[in-house]
């Protein structure tokens, strides 16, 4: 994130403990305690915020193995059993095959590359109206007057809820991604049952008035029996719309705050508008939106990279610092949109890799690009080092990043 990250470096010996994690100057810039543990301690356990010890996979090579292993389980309910799971773990995120290909099946075709790119003057007719309407044309706050609109009135669209709700999936999905660090568990049993509440009562609808929307599509599915159960088709759903729009929401933040924090990056972007894609692939990696991936759990006793990994035991790959390992990428703390395709792990890796990666990189491109031409002299309007990012073990991104326009 910052040109200097040495600065930001510890002091400390190799040793690492629970300390070093998941504080709020990690979270603020990770990337020095990342570089430690490539070097020193690659598959390293720790104890995770909601009180289960885990391995933590920090270095690329280790971490493509883990997401393409199938010995690394991603059914919760095997882990923890029926009883501790909810909607929001009723998805082909956290099943294994068979149930995997079938739930992820039901959805791809929504996401195809051709369907994506067939929405692209949609998308950049909703960017521009964004910026037409925006509070001020003098400043803005990129996140909540563009970074998150901007996906949840795609996804919104494709799904077919309204996007007059936004505000009320923006709560829900806060309290999803920030589950890891939550103070309340009361409150995320409330927002659980509000959410499902509300998609029960659209689904309802639906039934009696379907659509072409995609809500639809899996509604007549679990209709025409054996697809969706009602748990997965809520499952299904919830995470669509939470994740539909939090990696683009994270990616255009990260990206336009990359692009202003190297305003010759950010000029040879606007001189070279070409470069857009690479630009996209070199934010995607430089700071990513999923900072780490979803839960993995040991099926059998494993030895990996000189650890015994038990059983049942939790491994979490720390997708950011891949993205930085020395030995897959040159110059990995410089952020340059020159940088040749580079096979990242922004996205994922292996089955589980994001069905809705075409779409985040399509809203990622309109999105820049379109803040660039309608303001090239876009700049910061707060000290970097002072921006607050969100807490939680998966997304990373800023709350809010307060922008000059002109």
């Amino acid at each position: 994130m910052h040109q200097n990250d040495e600065k930001h470096e510890s002091n400390q010996n190799n040793a690492y403990t629970n300390a070093n994690f998941f504080t709020a100057a990690f979270t603020q810039n990770p990337y020095p305690v990342y570089e430690k543990l490539r070097k020193d301690d690659p598959v390293f356990k720790v104890m995770f915020p909601q009180g289960e010890f885990g391995w933590i996979i920090s270095r690329y090579e280790d971490a493509v193995q883990v997401l393409k292993d199938s010995r690394f389980s991603k059914d919760m309910i095997k882990r923890y059993g029926a009883e501790h799971q909810s909607i929001f773990s009723s998805n082909m995120l956290f099943s294994d095959p068979p149930d995997h290909r079938r739930l992820r099946g039901l959805v791809q075709k929504a996401f195809t590359p051709k369907l994506v790119a067939d929405m692209r003057s949609h998308i950049q007719s909703i960017a521009d109206t964004l910026l037409d309407h925006l509070p001020s044309q003098e400043t803005m706050n990129l996140i909540d007057d563009f970074a998150f609109p901007l996906p949840i009135i795609v996804i919104s669209e494709i799904l077919g809820v309204p996007t007059e709700d936004r505000d009320k999936f923006r709560m829900w999905s806060n309290t999803v991604i920030d589950a890891s660090t939550a103070k309340s568990p009361e409150l995320f049993e409330q927002h659980e049952r509000e959410f499902t509440e509300y998609l029960t009562a659209w689904f309802a609808k639906v039934r009696k008035d379907p659509g072409q929307d995609l809500i639809s599509q899996l509604v007549i599915a679990e209709e025409a029996g054996e697809q969706l159960t009602e748990k997965e088709l809520l499952g299904v759903v919830s995470l669509l719309i939470i994740a539909g729009h939090e990696t683009t929401v994270n990616l255009i933040g990260n990206g336009i705050l990359a692009l202003l924090e190297h305003p010759e990056q950010r000029d040879l972007l606007i001189q070279q508008p070409e470069l857009i894609h690479q630009a996209i692939e070199e934010m995607l990696r430089y700071n990513g939106p999923v900072e780490f991936s979803t839960s993995r759990w040991a099926s059998e006793d494993i030895e990996f990279r000189g650890q015994r990994i038990a059983k049942g035991e939790m491994v979490i790959v720390a997708l950011d610092s891949a993205n930085r390992d020395e030995e897959q990428f040159k110059d990995p703390k410089v952020f340059d949109i020159t940088r040749e395709k580079s096979a990242h792990l922004a996205f994922g890796k292996g089955i589980h890799l994001c069905l809705g990666a075409p779409l985040a990189r399509l809203e990622g491109e309109i999105a820049v690009s379109t803040l660039l031409n309608r303001f090239p002299n876009m700049r910061l309007q707060a000290d970097v080092d002072t921006l607050e990012w969100r807490p939680g073990m998966i997304v990373r991104g800023v709350k809010e990043i307060p922008v000059q326009l002109k």
